[in-house]
């Protein structure tokens, strides 16, 4: 059995003592992924990942997106980005090669408010898909992260005021839909089809996440061939310190 883990921090210097080591230390992941960490390999101390080898992209913009990855057993291989230049430089994704499977981390780009940079998110999607495509004709793939969409109207508290809004576009949508058709799954919702209420984002404005408005965007999706071998998923959505909480998978593979 292995246990993985994702959280989309909102800065790791910001989030590393309002409790993220000790929730990183209790959680006691397998492998244990981190988006937007918003800094440089250097600018903080790691030493809450003893045991682990580790692994960060950062965006060349300083303070801004970027990725990391802990993993207790070391990869086969590690490649930074999806091997185009115009999507490699916000410090994006991270692949681990295991025996087994690919291991990736994703922080998807905001389409942003007035939906600026939705055009450019379709682009990414097409060429992301592509890529994990590509991987899965290897071997099994899972795929975690802040995928920056909520895919059904189940997945978020307001879906009828929301939806134009960034992360809940019809092609947004769409994009996810055409991701999973191409054999791959939800693994909370293969587990949990109907289970409402279950966010990972909430804003800060008027005390959304007490009130538990929220989004779910953050996910595990794995290459179906996995299904089998999926035992839990989670969403610990107890754990502060974010806007976003972690959400985690266990597998027996």
């Amino acid at each position: 059995m292995i246990r993985l883990i994702s959280w989309n921090v909102n800065g790791l210097r910001a989030v590393i003592n309002k409790g993220f080591k000790e929730f990183f230390k209790e959680a006691n992941a397998d492998i244990f992924c981190i988006q937007e960490t918003k800094m440089q390999e250097g600018q903080v101390d790691i030493n809450f990942a003893e045991g682990y080898f580790s692994y960060f992209n950062s965006a060349v913009k300083k303070g801004y997106s970027g990725t990391a990855c802990f993993s207790k057993q070391e990869p086969i291989n590690v490649n930074y980005g999806i091997g185009i230049e115009e999507h490699d430089q916000e410090g994006r994704v991270i692949t681990l090669e295991f025996e087994k499977f690919y291991l990736v981390n994703c922080y998807t780009p905001n389409s942003k408010r007035e939906l600026e940079r939705l055009n450019y998110r379709q682009i990414w999607e097409d060429e992301f898909k592509k890529y994990l495509v590509n991987l899965k004709e290897k071997k099994e793939v899972i795929l975690c992260g802040d995928l920056n969409v909520a895919h059904k109207e189940i997945d978020l508290k307001n879906p009828k005021s929301n939806r134009k809004n960034a992360g809940f576009t019809d092609e947004e949508r769409e994009k996810m839909t055409d991701l999973l058709n191409a054999g791959f799954i939800d693994t909370f919702r293969y587990l949990y089809p109907e289970k409402e209420d279950a966010y990972t984002w909430w804003s800060y404005f008027a005390k959304s996440r007490e009130r538990n408005i929220g989004w779910r965007i953050d996910y595990f999706i794995a290459s179906s061939g996995v299904k089998d071998n999926i035992k839990e998923a989670y969403i610990f959505d107890k754990i502060m310190g974010s806007d976003h909480c972690p959400v985690g998978l266990d597998l027996e593979i």
